[in-house]
This record gives structure tokens, sequence and C-alpha cells, in this order.
């Protein structure tokens, strides 16, 4: 017999009798479903991280590019390193011609569904035009090797489908430019200030993983069936899509909007909060403190200072201040989707361009999560309770 396939049945353990279904918090929440070694949120702490450092130390002190190396190969690089991956990377920012050339006729058939839809066409054609293979048959530097290329091409097809819906030509990457620079640049056809591209650059870091989030423990359940990197970001960019998940920067900065101007704030917001509506950019899942996320994009916000930054922290703690008048005991803040529509705001981008921006950090984050899921040969595969009528029913006779 085939060795392999000798292991893949030891691994599979064929023999042994299913296990007894177990009842598990709705949503999963808080339930434990693998080990990793890529990060964690500790959310009474207010803490997360990277590996061993702090994101948001990362997001302070580092580039896109130092983070992203991180993810993927285990370690902060050092000069050499850094200098090998950055023009790498850069290199692979340019489409391949049968990408570039099908991205108009992906605009049209979606019509007004925005670049994070346009997206997942162009990801899954990206894929096969590489050859990418399903990462059951490939090693690891294969894999590794797969999800560098695509990380790279994301923002490309970002700003290229976001241009081509505005009847505008797609901007060709620069590879002297850093990450979120050359991204701003291909967005908006004019390179950005340093101030402008290193803001973004910090919301990228920070933004690059968190957790067992929705779109990367779908990322990690594809990866688990062998699938290839692309099918497996596909569907990641699919949870993302999802205004429960990656969807709010803009709703947030929408809020903002319906507000309009200091002295709304107090009767806005009682308004909503009695209504029991949900006030878009306060509140997390994990968090019981403060966002660390969100107190970093708010420092980043008042280095630019402004009417909206002002406006946003007058709401933020009026928010906060009404909340513990009208529901006391119940801690509610800012997440990172408050302050992060405001520093993009700041930076020139569109806000339909919010969530893909997110999306063009978070790729990074599922890329690593999809090459430690590759590693172990076991599917995920949950079970359900069936709730539906008694079976087995009489089938009827056909009409």
């Amino acid at each position: 017999m085939d060795s392999r396939i000798q292991l893949k049945e030891e691994t599979m353990q064929i023999d042994q009798p299913a296990a007894a279904p177990v009842d598990v918090p709705r949503g999963l929440a808080g339930v434990v479903v693998t080990d990793t070694a890529l990060g964690d949120v500790r959310g009474r702490e207010g803490f997360y991280h990277y590996r061993e450092y702090s994101a948001v130390d990362l997001a302070q002190t580092r580039s896109f590019e130092d983070v992203w190396h991180l993810m993927i190969h285990g370690d902060l690089p050092d000069s050499a390193q850094q200098a090998a991956f950055a023009a790498h990377t850069g290199q692979l920012r340019r489409l391949p011609d049968g990408v570039r050339a099908a991205l108009p006729a992906v605009v049209a058939a979606g019509g007004s569904s925005g670049p994070l839809a346009g997206l997942r066409s162009a990801l899954s054609l990206f894929g096969a035009m590489k050859g990418f293979r399903p990462v059951y048959d490939t090693d690891a530097d294969q894999r590794r090797a797969d999800t560098v290329a695509a990380v790279a091409a994301v923002p490309t097809m970002l700003a290229a489908l976001y241009r081509l819906g505005r009847g505008l030509e797609p901007v060709e990457p620069r590879t002297d430019l850093s990450y979120s620079a050359n991204y701003l640049y291909m967005l908006t056809g004019s390179e950005p200030s340093a101030k402008q591209a290193r803001a973004i650059e910090q919301y990228l870091i920070a933004t690059i993983d968190h957790g067992f989030n929705a779109s990367t423990f779908t990322a990690r359940v594809i990866a688990s069936t062998g699938a290839d990197v692309a099918a497996a970001l596909v569907g990641a960019v699919g949870a993302l899509s999802g205004p429960l998940h990656g969807g709010a920067p803009s709703r947030a900065l929408d809020t903002l909007d319906a507000i309009g101007s200091p002295e709304r704030i107090d009767a806005w917001i009682r308004e909503h909060v009695l209504a029991g509506e949900r006030i878009m950019g306060f509140g997390h899942p994990v968090y019981r403190t403060e966002d660390p996320r969100s107190r970093m994009l708010r420092g980043i916000a008042q280095q630019f200072g402004g009417p909206l930054v002002d406006f946003a922290i007058e709401v933020e703690q009026r928010v906060e201040a009404i909340l513990a008048e009208l529901k006391p005991g119940r801690e509610l803040h800012t997440n990172v989707e408050f302050y992060a529509g405001v520093v993009m705001e700041l930076c020139g981008l569109p806000r339909e361009m919010f969530t893909p921006t997110f999306a063009a950090a978070r790729v990074v984050g599922w890329s690593a999560n999809i090459l430690e899921q590759a590693r172990d040969s076991k599917i995920i595969r949950p079970a359900a309770r069936y709730v539906g009528p008694p079976p087995p029913a009489v089938v009827p006779a056909a009409a």
C-alpha cells in the first residue's frame, strides 16, 4: 500500500466510532476548536497579539511587510530579510494579463455590488490562472508561495475594481512604494503623503488578525478540506462581506452623519438606545474593556485633528455616558470600526472602500491561518441537531 494512503487512513481513524454529539453555545461562542501559534485575543484585558508580540506595539513600530513576514514565516525579519521580502512581494503586485482583462466584465456583471463582491470572482480567477493546487497536494513552501502571491495581488484587484466601477482606468502598481502607499496610489492615481500612508499602514497592521472571527474560521474550514488557497480566501471574503462582521466602518461614519451636530447627540443616542437599536461602531463580542485597536486609531485620528475628529470624540464620550445612565452596569465602548472609519475618511479613502481595505489587511491573517490549518489533515466537520418533523414520514404519491 502507498505510504501516503496508509498515513491518510491512519489519520482519519476510519475504524473508530463517531464521537457523541456535544451541545455548545450558539455561534460557538467561547468554544475552543483548535490550537494556534498565530495569536490570541484576551478580551477581559483589552489585549491581543500576533505570535508573541502585542499587535498594537507592532502597528506602532513596524511596517506592514514586517508583520506579514512574522505571520507567515514565524519571525520578524532582519534588515536583509526585510529588503528581500519587500522586493519580492512588490514584484508580485501586477496581475496576470488574463485576470486584468477580465476585471471589466466582473464589474459589469456585478452591477452595484462593489469591489468586495468583485474580489471573490477575481480571486477565483487569479488562483486558476496561477495554477494553485489543493493544499492537500502541495508542500509547505508551495502553500506559502501561493498565499504570498494572493496577498500581494489583492490590493491591485481591489483598486482596479473600484476604479473600473467609476469609469476610470486602473492604475498599475509600483514596486518602489510600501504596501499601504501603493494601495492608496492605485486607488487615487496620486502618491499619498507619508502621514496618510503611515496612518493606513497602522490600520492595516492592527487588523491583520483577530482570533477565530467568522472569516478566519471560514478560511480554516475550507482549508481543512484540502482545497486550494484561493478557494479558502474567497470563502473568507464572503464571510467578511456580512455587515455584522466587516461592514461596519462606513456605517459608523453614517451614524456621525445622522447625528449631524453636537447639540443633537444626546437626543439621537437616547432615542436609539431606548428603542433597543444597535449603535454602529460600539460594542464587541470579545472585549469587555476598551478595544485596543480603537484606542490606537483614536490617537492616529487626533494627529490629523479637525472637526470630524472632535465630533467623533464627543459622540464617543456622550454614548458611553448615556449608556451608563440608561443601562447601568453594562459597559459599551467604541470598537475598531468607529475610528477606523474616521482615519480612512481623513486619508481620502471612499467609504465604499472601507471594508475592502479591511480585506486588504485581513488577507494576511487568513493566509497564516490557512497555512497552519493545512498542516492538520483532519477535516472540520461539526454536527447539527435535527428539529424538523419526525421522520420517517410516508412519501406522498406524485400528482
